[in-house]
């Protein structure tokens, strides 16, 4: 399946770190997010990417006209400027699309459509890391047959929470799971999902096009219980680099 990345933000909660740099270049264990996730993607053969651009698109269009020389050894003949590498490549295929700079998440998506013809395409956002089984979400998606599988979080919270009975503490519990789940991205949609969303810039995916689904009973939710990391701030990517680095050498 074609695989859509949104990474044309602007992510402004990461500023001081990616304001010379798009947010899914910033680097995770000496890697940019958004190679990780294809990393992750293409362990299960989805290899062609749809990146629907924005905020500083260029680097990320330079970074990948630039990856083979730059990520993997080469010989180069210095006669006519050639160069063969020496270890092999990953075999991926990337679609780079101007979406506009402001141009919200629901928007950005529709504006790849004619990139996407199969009737089953997957989608992510361009931030957000997990050690998610990909055939099972494909599976679930299927079994359910909607429109659009998001996957589920279970989210600890920030803080110790206390519960309090007459104004005594009777239980402390440190950064407990919360009883909520959120949107963790990694989405799994058939074409009909392109008939909530508009090319309109203001179309924001979060909002509309998922409670329309909801309202039509036309949303699943595979729930992962595993490793999930979304990165909005210094401290995120800076709490992901130690995870994540764990998580990969303990596969």
């Amino acid at each position: 399946m074609k695989v859509v990345i949104l990474c044309g933000g602007k992510g402004l909660r990461m500023r001081g770190l990616t304001e010379d740099v798009p947010k899914a270049l910033a680097k995770l264990n000496g890697k940019p997010i958004i190679w990780h996730i294809m990393k992750l993607f293409s362990q299960y053969n989805h290899t062609h990417f749809i990146l629907p651009l924005g905020y500083k698109g260029d680097q990320i269009k330079e970074y990948f006209m630039d990856y083979p020389w730059r990520d993997h050894n080469f010989e180069l003949n210095l006669s006519d400027n050639k160069y063969r590498l020496l270890n092999e490549t990953d075999s991926w295929k990337v679609t780079c699309v101007d979406t506009g700079l402001d141009t919200m998440t629901g928007a950005r998506i529709k504006l790849v459509e004619k990139y996407l013809d199969e009737d089953t395409f997957l989608l992510t956002y361009g931030d957000g890391l997990a050690d998610i089984n990909l055939e099972e979400l494909v599976n679930f998606h299927k079994e359910k047959g909607k429109a659009v599988t998001l996957t589920g979080i279970k989210k600890n919270s920030q803080y110790g929470v206390l519960a309090i009975e007459n104004g005594i503490a009777v239980d402390f519990t440190e950064k407990p799971v919360l009883d909520i789940t959120v949107n963790g991205g990694f989405f799994v949609c058939n074409r009909k999902f392109f008939d909530y969303l508009t090319s309109d810039p203001n179309c924001v995916l979060e909002d509309e096009p998922l409670k329309k689904l909801i309202n039509d009973r036309e949303l699943a939710v595979y729930e992962h219980n595993g490793l999930w990391l979304s990165i909005d701030t210094p401290k995120d990517l800076e709490e992901a680099n130690k995870i994540w680095a764990l998580n990969q050498r303990g596969q």
